[in-house]
């Protein structure tokens, strides 16, 4: 299973922002600092204030904050609204399915119940839980072990 880059880059920027609460951060700083470009995460950035997840201030002295604590994040919540369908396959949308198989095909609710146990992984972590245990440092290198299963 894959997510899309657009739920990837949501998350790297609730990361941030997380890793930054108490300032404002530029969309071109996280820009910078992930090596994405500006123009796609402008669309995010406004995906995740639509969704009342970061606020967006403008003008010279604004910027990017998260609109909700990390721990009331939920990561499966988030990816969900980000994500809504999450189709693994073209079968998974009986409007646009073309499979000649589908009656007959059991793929469907093999991948199915697998995206189930995944989102059902995501569902108990939050924000909080995945961000670093210590100050802001690469995000792309917080090891495994540092994340806690929220109980």
């Amino acid at each position: 299973m894959q997510l899309t880059l657009y739920t990837d880059y949501s998350l790297r920027v609730l990361l941030y922002l997380a890793t930054h609460p108490k300032q404002r951060v530029t969309i071109s700083e996280i820009s910078e600092y992930f090596g994405i470009s500006r123009n796609h995460l402008v669309k995010v950035v406004h995906n995740l204030g639509k969704l009342d997840l970061i606020h967006t201030i403008r003008g010279k002295s604004g910027g990017l904050l998260l609109a909700v604590p990390p721990e009331h994040i939920n990561i499966a919540e988030t990816v969900q609204k980000i994500e809504p369908h999450m189709n693994l396959l073209e079968c998974f949308d009986d409007m646009t399915n073309t499979c000649p198989i589908t009656m007959q095909c059991s793929l469907k609710g093999v991948l199915f119940q697998a995206r189930t146990g995944f989102m059902g992984v995501l569902e108990n972590y939050t924000l909080a839980d995945i961000l670093p245990k210590e100050a802001p440092i690469s995000i792309t290198e917080i090891p495994v072990s540092n994340i806690q299963r929220r109980a």
